[in-house]
């Protein structure tokens, strides 16, 4: 058979899984966009004979090297890190760094690849990237994690630049580790560029870029609810995580009039009834970003609640969900729970937080369900501005900003539902993710030829 000829999706999967060994998360990631855009390629020969689909889950490159530290006790320790630059066809690669116990190859390799989608999806300059290493900064002295942080960037920086790869923050990097590490790239190249995202207002950061991602994900959610002729007010919302996104989406969906009654970390969830007020969201990001600790504390803080170990808070009944945490929190047993509970719509503001068997069985209940390269594009979305803004030397304002963002977010939804009708009214939201996402970085590579 030559490579030439169409294939279906089970021996295009073979094919994946047989190139990617072991890489559950990856052939997953590859799994869930490649269901949809098979029925798509039915009658475009071109991206068959280019073998497009097959280029894009082969990743320009994967970069992988040893980060030497020293403790705070003087001993020698090392981690692996990585930089995976999954695919440039529309700009610069983009993406996440992430400092994590659970970062392999695999994991890498499937935020990366979905990152390219997402970063399409904005309608912005940027290509689909990923890095990370399994340092975990829990339990760390910021003099640990500066040195952990400047030994990662004296091997990262030959890989990246303002118009090759621009990292961000990730889960484990927030502002602290991207200083450290815009501090080292600046050391060792004597340049002051934007090769970082997330970084802070003194030097070159963009406001709201903390807001942006769980903002943007209630916007989306927002968005759905509004093709049926409803909003946010008076509906119950259930959120995991506890971090930068998760506090930001409970801080909008607050503001748009829902009750939030959950928020999660990974010794178990927090059920609030009566429903979180500014004053407990602001209670959680101090816990999380100044005290560093766990959410098990909310229920002495604020009595009436309850704390429930090792558990996740799909089994509350809600109308809407929104997972925020990490991904694979939320499987097939779960989403059954949430749709026999009534929940109607959920938006994903993690990176694929809801397992394969999960998005079977919401695409089959046809509830309104965003997948998070649509749903939490907000974040990136905001990095790509702040790259505009660095290389124009300017900063915008926050009134901007903001409309950037509802701005952009509209435009995403607007893009899944032109690609994602099924028939009956009904928009499939992961399809039209898919395909949009898919279309612009293909009709891109394209126009370059085989390279």
């Amino acid at each position: 058979m030559a490579v030439t000829d169409h294939v279906d999706l089970p021996t295009f999967m073979e094919g994946v899984k047989k190139r990617n060994p072991g890489q559950t998360e990856f052939i997953q990631a590859v799994q869930e966009v490649a269901e949809d855009i098979f029925d798509f390629l039915a009658d475009k020969e071109r991206y068959h004979r280019e073998q497009i689909l097959r280029r894009i889950a082969e990743p320009d490159r994967v970069v992988s090297f040893r980060v030497c530290w020293e403790d705070d006790n003087n001993n020698v320790r090392v981690q692996r890190g990585w930089r995976v630059q999954n695919n440039n066809a529309i700009g610069p690669y983009k993406g996440g760094i992430r400092f994590h116990p659970s970062v392999n190859e695999s994991v890498l390799k499937f935020l990366a690849f979905e990152q390219t989608f997402k970063n399409a999806l904005t309608g912005l300059p940027m290509g689909g990237g990923k890095g990370g290493s399994n340092f975990n900064p829990k339990g760390k002295s910021d003099h640990e994690v500066m040195r952990f942080c400047q030994s990662f960037m004296t091997e990262l920086y030959r890989h990246v630049g303002a118009d090759v790869d621009v990292p961000a923050g990730d889960i484990g990097v927030g502002g602290r580790e991207i200083g450290y590490m815009f501090g080292q790239y600046k050391r060792i190249t004597n340049q002051f560029t934007g090769v970082l995202t997330g970084k802070g207002l003194e030097y070159g950061g963009s406001l709201i870029r903390t807001e942006a991602t769980g903002y943007g994900a209630v916007y989306f959610l927002a968005n759905m609810l509004k093709t049926r002729d409803q909003d946010l007010v008076g509906k119950t919302a259930v959120i995991s995580g506890s971090g930068n996104v998760a506090t930001h989406a409970a801080e909008k969906a607050t503001m748009l009039g829902a009750k939030v009654v959950t928020l999660s970390d990974s010794s178990g969830f927090i059920h609030d009834p009566e429903g979180m007020t500014q004053e407990k969201i602001n209670w959680v990001k101090t816990l999380k970003n100044v005290r560093r600790g766990r959410i098990s504390e909310y229920v002495d803080q604020f009595p009436g609640s309850s704390f429930h170990a090792g558990k996740t808070p799909w089994g509350v009944p809600c109308d809407v969900a929104l997972p925020c945490a990490t991904q694979n929190e939320l499987l097939g047993e779960d989403a059954r729970e949430l749709i026999k509970n009534g929940c109607i719509a959920v938006s994903e503001g993690a990176n694929m937080p809801t397992d394969l068997d999960g998005v079977h069985v919401f695409k089959a209940a046809k509830i309104l369900f965003a997948p998070g390269k649509a749903a939490n594009a907000g974040g990136v979305a905001v990095s790509g501005l702040e790259m505009s803004q660095n290389s124009a030397r300017i900063s915008w304002k926050e009134e901007q900003l903001q409309q950037l963002l509802v701005d952009i977010m509209d435009g995403i939804h607007a893009r899944c539902v032109e690609y994602g009708q099924v028939g009956g009214g009904h928009c499939d939201y992961v399809r039209g993710a898919n395909i949009a996402g898919f279309k612009k970085v293909a009709d891109a590579m394209l126009a370059y030829g085989v390279v």
